[in-house]
Order: C-alpha cells, then structure tokens, then sequence
C-alpha cells in the first residue's frame, strides 16, 4: 500500500469572514493552494484569496458527492476541505474516514450549529436530544417525538419539507400546544434570523436554506371547558415520562369505556388505574359514579387527584396501596358491590384473588373488564369469569396512527391490547 503523505484539512467555519478563523487557520489557508468548498457558499469563501494573499488559490466547487472524493484523491499536496459547524456532528466527516485513513484528515471543528442555536435562545442544552433529517429518514424524530424530550433540536431538509414534517408529526401525535417552536436561520451570517412560529399556522415562504429546528416543551393549561365529552387525547392526562404504562392509550380507552356500558349510577372500581385515565374519563360520562382508583406506585394517588383536577371531577376516594393489603384490610367492605370493575396493572395471581373475591358481590349485569398483553394468562383468566357466572367475551385492539414522512405519510403500529370482559348472568 502507497503511503499518502498529503494531509486533507477539514476546517469547520462559523460564518464566511475571513476574520472569524483562528489565526492558525488563517495561516493554514494563506498557505495552501488547492481548497473545496460547498458549491452552496463557494462566492464567499473564494472572495477570502482576493485579500492580497500571495499564493495563488485552485478553488473546486464541492457537490459532497463521488466527485469530490475523486477530487481529493487525486491531489499530491495538502488540501483544505471547508464545511460549516463540526464536520464529524452530521456533517461530511463520516463520508471521509469511509474513504480515507484518519492519518490523512485532520479535522478543525467550529461551533456547531446546535452550539450558536441555543447561545441565541439562551437555553442551557446539556440535556437536549439532538437529530438530522437533512437527507435522512424521518424515522427517528417520530421515535424521538413519541418520547417527549423537554428539549429537542432538529436539522431540517428544505428539499424534503422538514419543517412541514415536523410540524405534521407534532399534530399527529397531538403535541402541538406542549412546543414553543423556534427557527434559528443563517446563523452566523449577516442575515442571521431567530424567530418563534405558531405550529398551528402555515409556515412563512421566506425560511432560509440554512436552518435548525428548536422545540422546547412547555406546560400547557388545561381548560375543563376546552375538554371533548367523550375520547380524550392522551396528553390531557398528566403521567411520569419515564413511565408509558401508566396511561391507557386513547384508542383501547374508547373501546373500554364502550365495553363498561357505564350505568347513571353505581360503583367502578379501577384497580391498577396507573394515571386514572379509564376510571376518571368514565367518571367524566357518569358523574353520579362512586369511583375508587386503585393503584400501590409511589405518587400515583397526587397524579389521578391532578387528572381528576383536569377533568373536573372527582373520585370518591383514591387509594395508593397494593389491592393485596385493602383485600385483607377493613377496607373490603368499600370494594364490594361494585357495579363496574377494572384490573389491570397486576400479576395473574392478583387478578383471580379479585375476581374470585370480588365478583361474589357484583349483581346480574355487572361487568368486568381486564386489559391484557399478556396471552399466556388469558385462559385461566378466562375460566375464573366462567365459574362465577360471567357472559366471557375477549376482542383484541390494534390500531395503528398515519405519521407523516419524506415520502408521504407511513402507518405506525400501537402495541396490541386483549380486552377480556365478563358480564353477570347469574346472581350468586
């Protein structure tokens, strides 16, 4: 193998001012003859040789494409390579070190974009995610968005309306309103532009080419009077991030709430209510419902009070204790006679212990309802209901939401759902 001696300098710049380079570049540029330049800003930077420089400049226009690399191969001395920001932060440096030893490159990063976006936002940005869809598929921001990070910044593709995807994504996951949206543009240029955009309006047509993405979340009040009557949105409910579980998805919600065949009056139980979401959007349809959440996590009783608070109703008593303890506790005379029962969030022994005891109580009409993911359980789950005297139906729910991508829109899966539910035929 030849060894190469020339060195390809990848020199990251923050604005197209001569001035603005170290003065270890500056003296690295008056020294070397043959430079690349994106084609997109190629008139900036070959005006710096016009400032008296004494050797002569071979400038090439730079596509970052096959001819580029042939181009770079092809030279017998040390070449500068311009990019803007870090080359190796979404930039040309990955393509490089695939087509080059890393002892022919050297790097000389300046400030990336993301580094100058929230210096002008004056965010601290330590813990914001980070991604580029400039070129790329848009894949991860749907992932990066389902997660609801406090902070995200996003390389966009003017090409392949990234805004446009953005924007779409956020209303279709229904995070419009928990977004302020800022677009930093041309940062580090004369014509630098920091504004703040509504997402619920169409995008203004002079956006620049150069641009990224910010989206800090924020806390969005709910009104009561701004709340549907019926299928409410999931981030209505307030829940812990580091825990998806505790929300009933909207889509099983409805189906559960159709199942419940909610009475005027009665008593629901939810046991395993997580965030409150089932019981308290049936309390929302039925307010002369007595409601018992139920629910051993740590915080879970402050979150359904909060929900409860949001929506404007309120449960008859909220438990934060593992069904286990009130079953055997004097507290099983306020879990009797319930007209409307709930289980989830507990293992297959629980779930029979509530059935077997609880069921004994629970009138001709009454109905259970337990969601499961789990099959191997659904049998012997199954057979409890039978044996006391329970109408045993189970309906599996899948779904899927449209999300908008560069190629259209693509069809995202919700996790499937059995829905198992019991009606009393027979008074015991």
């Amino acid at each position: 193998m030849t060894e190469v001696n020339r060195k390809i300098h990848v020199v990251g710049i923050k604005s197209y001012i001569f001035e603005d380079l170290p003065s270890k570049l500056q003296d690295l540029f008056i020294k070397t003859g043959n430079i690349a330049v994106p084609n997109s800003y190629f008139e900036e930077i070959k005006s710096w040789s016009e400032n008296g420089l004494e050797k002569k400049k071979s400038f090439f226009s730079s596509n970052s494409n096959n001819e580029l690399i042939n181009w770079l191969r092809s030279q017998k001395t040390d070449v500068i390579l311009i990019s803007r920001g870090d080359p190796l932060w979404f930039g040309i440096g990955r393509i490089l070190l695939e087509n080059f030893s890393k002892e022919e490159l050297c790097f000389y990063p300046s400030n990336t974009c993301i580094q100058a976006a929230f210096s002008k936002l004056k965010v601290p940005w330590q813990d914001a995610n980070y991604l580029s869809i400039h070129g790329r598929d848009s894949s991860k921001l749907i992932e990066t968005l389902k997660s609801k990070p406090s902070i995200l910044a996003v390389l966009t593709d003017t090409k392949n309306k990234g805004l446009e995807i953005i924007q779409n994504n956020l209303l279709e996951l229904n995070l419009v309103d928990s977004y302020e949206f800022w677009l930093c543009e041309d940062l580090g240029l004369k014509n630098e532009k920091i504004r703040k955009l509504n997402l619920k309006d169409k995008f203004p047509s002079d956006i620049s080419e150069l641009n990224i993405a910010v989206l800090l979340k924020k806390e969005q009040p709910t009104k009561e009077n701004d709340i549907p009557l019926f299928g409410l949105k999931d981030n209505i409910f307030k829940t812990f991030e580091d825990r998806p579980t505790l929300l009933t998805k909207r889509e099983i919600r409805i189906q559960i709430l159709a199942d419940l065949e909610l009475p005027n009056n009665g008593k629901i139980l939810d046991i395993g209510a997580g965030c409150g979401s089932i019981g308290l959007e049936a309390l929302k349809l039925r307010p002369n419902l007595n409601l018992l959440s139920i629910d051993r996590r740590i915080g879970s009783k402050e979150l359904i009070a909060e929900n409860a608070k949001r929506l404007g109703v309120s449960p008859l008593d909220i438990f934060e204790e593992d069904i286990n303890n009130l079953l055997i506790s004097n507290q099983i005379n306020f879990l009797r006679n319930a007209n409307r029962l709930i289980i989830g969030g507990c293992d297959k022994k629980t779930k029979l212990r509530i059935i077997n005891e609880l069921s004994k109580n629970m009138d001709y009409g009454d109905i259970i309802i337990i969601p499961l993911i789990d099959i191997q359980i659904i049998e012997d789950l199954k057979r409890a209901l039978t044996e006391n005297n329970f109408l045993v139906s189970l309906n599996l729910i899948q779904t899927y939401k449209s999300l908008s991508i560069s190629e259209g829109i693509r069809l995202e899966p919700n996790n499937p759902v059995f829905l198992l539910r019991g009606k009393k035929q027979i008074n015991t």
